[in-house]
């Protein structure tokens, strides 16, 4: 199947606010990026979400593209971004989904909480600012973006995270230590 031609004049309609030619555009790479991504890792439900957000990155970036005759290019190259965002595990789930119809992963023994660590403990030891940081991040929010929310720099937000971890991985080596030595 032939794709459909882009046509710099459409893009430079695109880029003047037309809705109808931003659309036009956008479906006419859409077909070009599902191939892409089929290619690369195969039919899976994760394409839908690549193509979704590479569309996403080349409607937000159409205004700053200089060169219109240049939209094919401009748009591999967001796929190509999506793509090692996605092998570097940034599409993971966050959150475990369960069919209804089968039977859940565990035993049927009672937990008393004895073999695990208390991450709530750990996580109290951390201010309030690095505290919602670590959870925006587990979320799956980037750090960007986190910057934007907090109202401070990229920079200061990974070095947040990074004092976040260690405090609470010193809180866990603790519980554990207290957990671990019999009392006498």
């Amino acid at each position: 199947m032939a794709s459909p031609s882009i046509d710099p004049d459409t893009v430079r309609q695109a880029q003047n606010g037309d809705d109808r030619a931003r659309s036009s555009l956008l479906s006419a790479i859409e077909p070009i990026l599902r191939g892409y991504f089929v290619k690369r890792i195969g039919k899976s439900t994760d394409v839908d979400d690549l193509v979704q957000n590479t569309l996403i990155r080349v409607h937000e970036g159409l205004a700053d593209l200089e060169k219109p005759g240049s939209l094919k290019p401009f748009a591999m190259k967001a796929a190509l971004f999506e793509l090692q965002d996605f092998y570097r595990g940034r599409y993971d789930m966050k959150e475990r989904l369960y069919d209804p119809e089968l039977p859940l992963d565990r035993t049927t023994a009672a937990d008393d909480g004895s073999d695990r660590v208390d991450v709530e403990t750990a996580l109290e030891q951390l201010s309030p600012k690095a505290r919602r940081i670590i959870e925006l991040r587990e979320y799956g929010y980037k750090y960007r973006e986190i910057a934007q929310m907090i109202d401070t720099t990229e920079a200061a937000i990974k070095m947040q995270v990074k004092r976040a971890f260690d405090k609470m991985r010193d809180a866990i080596t603790m519980l554990l230590a207290l957990i671990l030595i019999p009392s006498l």
